[in-house]
């Protein structure tokens, strides 16, 4: 199998119509430990996050989105206009001061470690001394320790049912339930049928897919480092899971580190490898992943590696994103061509 670069594109072209369900203000939502009454629709927000900031734009509110930070890659591209004319505030962590500076009624955060506890940017407590309420995508705290590891710790596997939620809520918020509704009932139908396509793959070939397994590579600190790979329940183990894939790595924690040669001894039949253009790390470059895959005494020798069975997926269709749906068809291609 030669390398593939998924070419999925999200589109929500067909949610652009206005909502006709209304939210009942007073509303209460329970997020992350947290309860929250709002009285009516926040009019100005920052998002923390790349996959908090497409859910919003997916929910046609990117009029009240007035900063966003932390990200991976590109803009999903029917944003792309939309997205340029907003201020990114750190393509990293933000600062408290510049998210502040924004004048936000509502901060939502794509992860805990963002703003939580240990928040690099600042707890909870902080936002809400000032006033100013803040949400946290369900996807990474729902079922989850992040106080465990750098990622945290999945206390059950992940589902999409915190995707769903996620959008959910957030639409509830902004009152555009029914246009959150489409959107979840669209990619419900599109992780089903992927699914199907992908067992019906499988089936037709039997026993020799039977054990076929796959180890996702997310990053890496050094390139001569133990690497980032998902764990057994996190969201790139759902997605194995889904299709009926072996995840070589037995690991609770989201994306815990492993050495090459307890990989190598487990021997993947595909490796999958993320892409993305945030460069915190050395292999945060997929090419260069791929290169030392190619090179390296003891990943070369690996079946995956000689039989170029290396799936390039964007970072964020193997995390707790709204992309995750694209990541799961990306991979349904690559089960069926092998």
């Amino acid at each position: 199998m030669k390398a593939i670069l998924s070419g999925a594109v999200f589109s929500l072209a067909c949610f652009s119509s206005v909502s006709f369900a209304t939210s009942d203000y007073p509303l209460t939502i329970e997020n992350c430990g947290y309860s929250q009454t709002y009285s009516k629709a926040p009019n100005a927000l920052v998002s923390v996050g790349q996959a908090a900031t497409e859910i919003l734009y997916s929910l046609g509110l990117s009029t009240k989105v007035k900063g966003t930070s932390v990200w991976f890659n590109d803009v999903l591209p029917e944003f792309a206009q939309e997205n340029q004319h907003i201020p990114v505030l750190a393509k990293n962590d933000p600062s408290f001061e510049s998210v502040l500076s924004k004048r936000p009624e509502l901060v939502v955060a794509q992860y805990e470690w963002h703003i939580g506890k240990q928040g690099t940017v600042a707890t909870r407590e902080q936002f809400h001394d000032m006033g100013i309420p803040t949400y946290i995508l369900p996807m990474d705290c729902d079922h989850k320790d992040n106080s465990v590891g750098l990622d945290g710790t999945r206390l059950n596997p992940f589902s999409t049912d915190s995707l769903y939620k996620s959008i959910d809520q957030l639409a509830a918020i902004f009152n555009v339930t029914e246009r959150g509704n489409r959107i979840i009932d669209h990619l419900k139908e599109r992780e089903e049928k992927a699914i199907k396509r992908a067992h019906l793959a499988m089936e037709e070939q039997g026993s020799i897919k039977q054990e076929f397994s796959a180890v996702f590579w997310f990053s890496s600190s050094a390139m001569n480092t133990d690497p980032f790979v998902a764990g057994k329940i996190g969201p790139a183990a759902y997605l194995m899971e889904a299709l009926g894939i072996n995840n070589v790595v037995q690991s609770n924690e989201e994306w815990p580190t492993t050495g090459w040669e307890t990989i190598a001894k487990a021997n993947p039949d595909m490796i999958v490898i993320a892409k993305m253009n945030r460069r915190r790390f050395p292999a945060d470059d997929y090419l260069k992943k791929i290169e030392f895959l190619k090179t390296d005494p003891v990943t070369k020798e690996m079946q995956a590696v000689k039989n170029d069975r290396i799936v390039i997926i964007d970072a964020l269709e193997m995390d707790a994103t709204i992309r995750i749906i694209n990541g799961l068809e990306t991979l349904t291609e690559a089960v069926v061509k092998h």
